[in-house]
């Protein structure tokens, strides 16, 4: 058993296990990557304040999400095609994540149904929605959750059409793979992952497969899907789905601040500040440059989540003592889950949280609700003085 340390630990046994058409799919971002890379590089510029002589018993990481108890203050992301990083993946991360005491997001583009995983749990997990041009079925994906016990729904607002990821077209991503000379060649480097596959519950998407007609084999489900993301998507529409779920609502993929105002304006429960992880616009600042505009724009009237570029519990309470009420982790779950399945995600979930507690402690805190921008020392012009 490696020794793992942190998150690229898990990156690097990630990589040696998963084909590379999976592992490319989780590593990679659009066009140029500049967004992907600037997720994580701008966390860096963000320094700690330590403080000394203080008391640092009796710490706590737990608080709550949208009114649920976490252990920590983050949630697993949603993560299309989770179950080919993994055989059986969204089963073994939501059974992690439930028993870590954090929420976990299931993908619509998941491998595992809404149905597998509730069966698969005891406790809510969030479901994610892309909202589709098959008013039907999306009808019907939204009453499904509902009768899975899902406790919120996150509604994904920045794919309304797919960003270019030159690495997914090389690779001729495919779930399951199509078997070309190539990709035979790298899953025959592959065994251990490949015996795996063979005894898991479904290697398709089963949030779609059987529940659209017509769709029986990878090329009528790409057909299908290629057509499927809602161009005409605007505020009205996210109403009629807020109102069609009739439950919490996380509304993720705000970057800018007049969206955030009205994420408030239609009464979503919290917003989650994304750039889908540097997948959609290549060129679009970071989330954690954009958190700090967002938030003013909102004052306070809704509950402000950060994802993308989190590798550590260090980035974790960054985000925190900058204002954000809760983060979200897609990648940093995704190596352990790859790595080492349901195991690999607990060991995720451990490593930020202790990562998070130390620094905490180093601080000079012993809570995450009391961590503040008194915590940081942040860049001048970190927010940036951008001219329109």
């Amino acid at each position: 058993m490696p020794v793992i340390t942190n998150i690229a630990d898990l990156k690097r046994i990630h990589e040696r296990r998963v084909p590379r058409m999976f592992y490319d799919y989780a590593e990679s971002g659009s066009w140029t990557e500049q967004t992907f890379r600037e997720n994580t590089t701008d966390f860096e510029q963000i320094r700690l304040r330590q403080k000394v002589a203080v008391d640092m018993s009796g710490r706590s990481t737990a608080g709550k999400m949208i009114g649920q108890d976490v252990t920590m203050p983050v949630a697993l992301a949603p993560v299309g095609l989770t179950g080919m990083q993994h055989a059986d993946g969204e089963i073994k991360a939501a059974r992690a994540a439930e028993a870590f005491g954090v929420p976990y997001t299931l993908s619509t583009m998941s491998i595992n149904s809404i149905e597998d995983v509730a069966e698969a749990t005891t406790k809510p997990f969030w479901f994610q929605l892309y909202t589709m041009n098959d008013t039907d079925y999306t009808s019907r994906l939204i009453q499904r959750a509902k009768d899975a016990g899902c406790s919120a729904l996150v509604i994904t607002l920045d794919l309304q059409l797919l960003g270019q990821r030159h690495k997914d077209l090389k690779n001729g991503l495919s779930a399951p793979p199509k078997l070309t000379a190539r990709t035979i060649a790298n899953l025959a480097t592959k065994w251990a992952w490949g015996i795996e596959m063979l005894g898991a519950k479904r290697r398709e998407f089963g949030n779609i497969v059987g529940h659209v007609d017509g769709i029986d084999d990878p090329a009528s489900l790409g057909a299908w899907t290629a057509q499927q993301f809602d161009l005409t998507l605007d505020w009205s529409k996210i109403s009629k789905l807020m109102e069609q779920w009739g439950g919490k609502v996380i509304l993720k993929g705000i970057l800018d601040p007049e969206d955030a105002k009205m994420a408030v304006k239609v009464g979503a429960d919290a917003i989650t500040v994304s750039n889908h992880g540097g997948r959609q616009l290549d060129g679009a600042l970071s989330s954690i440059r954009m958190l700090t505009p967002i938030l003013d724009a909102v004052g306070g009237d809704i509950e402000v989540h950060l994802d993308s570029g989190i590798r550590s519990g260090q980035d974790v309470l960054k985000a925190l003592a900058m204002g954000a009420n809760g983060t979200m982790i897609g990648r940093s779950y995704i190596y352990g889950l790859g790595a080492m399945g349901q195991k690999g995600v607990s060991t995720a979930l451990e490593v930020i949280r202790k990562e998070l507690d130390m620094t905490m402690a180093l601080c000079g805190e012993t809570n995450v609700a009391n961590l503040g921008r008194h915590n940081l020392l942040i860049p001048q012009g970190f927010e940036g003085t951008w001219q329109d």
